[in-house]
């Protein structure tokens, strides 16, 4: 290992518009020129200066009778019905929708002559004539609680996002089913035959067996932690302990893990820069961004692997931090990538691993408050450079 050393948005908010008060409207356009709203599709929909066609969901509005007074532009796209065509049908009819089990909805829920009581429905699965799905939710307008329904409210979103979501967690149960199956099929094939011819075996195969059998457990054990730091990372559960951390310490103990691996020590070239600020982060969680980060390097680049540690300035508010760059010397990521390395299953090339460790560096880094970012670095290979904020804990300041 060569050690060197150099000298040193906002969010705005507006408030909602009040209601329009109820009134016949002055030259209100023919409903058969509007796509798919009543008279007054800003009445329709129940606030002044908001286009139903602005909402990014199907909306649907049926009045006292029971017919369509608005459909908008986004409830044509997902049930293919045009909106005009829709004006002023029955509802059941504009939206002939059944549940998993085939019967009418309309008809089971029946919105205008159910209990009093009922405010309106959940969001659930539901299907179009052809078998489309669509989650549908519903909510009862009544002058007061339990009076007539005056307005059938439906909201209509699509499944792709939820499908979406459901192709994601099958690939990532397939990709754990078979990074499990080698190393439990090794740990199992072992302890049998240890266990079925015990006395057959030297010392020296037993120990051999069983170091194996420690590895493939090794193994098992850090998929299952990435599981479960992918399970808080996607909640939002993810919890840093923050106290002092040394990273030159740090980095010198995961070069030296890959020293002792086989490793040559000249492959490693570490400059830390001084005065770096004080850095209260969580010990554990940065040894996982920094152990994926040097693996990655090892495994998928070629030539000198160089980290460099430098302070810096972390976030919009100016708040002093510390830089980390990890780079090699390999023939780098291509420029259509750069945008899928930090996503979940991405692999740089087919030299193993889940995909895994990128996206949760990621969720760690960020769960600091800090940032990361990949590139080209200066001798053509990956660079990686993530900024932590200096995390000082409140009753310190």
């Amino acid at each position: 290992m060569t050690v060197g050393t150099d000298s040193p948005a906002q969010a705005r908010s507006a408030a909602p518009h009040a209601p329009e008060p109820p009134g016949p409207a002055p030259d209100a356009p023919d409903p058969a020129a509007t796509a798919g709203f009543a008279a007054d599709p800003a009445a329709a929909a129940g606030f002044v200066g908001l286009a139903p066609d602005d909402l990014p969901d199907g909306l649907v509005i049926a009045d006292e009778t029971g017919r369509i007074v608005c459909f908008n532009a986004a409830a044509s796209r997902i049930t293919a019905v045009p909106g005009g065509r829709a004006l002023g049908l029955p509802l059941d009819e504009a939206l002939p929708l059944e549940d998993l089990k085939g019967r009418r909805w309309w008809a089971l829920t029946d919105p205008y002559g159910g209990l009093a009581i009922r405010r309106g429905q959940p969001e659930r699965n539901l299907l179009l004539p052809g078998g489309r799905e669509v989650l549908v939710s519903a909510r009862y307008i009544r002058e007061h609680p339990t009076g007539p329904v005056r307005r059938v409210v439906v909201s209509l979103r699509g499944t792709d996002a939820r499908r979406r979501t459901e192709r994601s967690h099958a690939e990532l149960i397939a990709t754990v089913a078979h990074e499990l199956r080698s190393p439990l099929t090794s740990v199992k094939g072992f302890t049998a035959t240890l266990l079925d011819k015990w006395e057959r075996f030297t010392d020296e195969q037993k120990r051999l067996m069983l170091e194996t059998v420690d590895a493939d457990a090794g193994r098992i054990k850090r998929l299952i932690a990435e599981l479960l730091d992918i399970s808080r990372i996607d909640s939002g559960r993810l919890e840093v302990r923050r106290q002092p951390v040394d990273l030159a310490a740090a980095i010198g103990r995961h070069i030296q893990v890959h020293t002792t691996g086989g490793q040559p020590p000249g492959r490693f070239f570490v400059r830390i820069r001084p005065q770096l600020p004080a850095l209260w982060a969580d010990p554990d969680k940065i040894d996982q961004i920094l152990g994926n980060l040097l693996e990655n390097a090892v495994r998928h680049g070629d030539g000198t692997v160089t980290i460099e540690v430098a302070p810096a300035t972390a976030g919009e508010d100016g708040e002093e931090g510390t830089e980390v760059t990890v780079s090699d010397e390999g023939p780098g990521i291509p420029e259509a990538s750069m945008n899928r390395v930090f996503t979940r299953f991405w692999r740089g090339s087919k030299r193993g691993g889940t995909g895994l460790g990128l996206y949760i560096v990621k969720g760690v880094v960020e769960a600091h408050g800090g940032t990361i970012t990949v590139g080209r670095g200066p001798r053509g290979g990956a660079e990686f450079r993530f900024i932590l904020p200096v995390g000082t804990p409140a009753h310190l300041l």
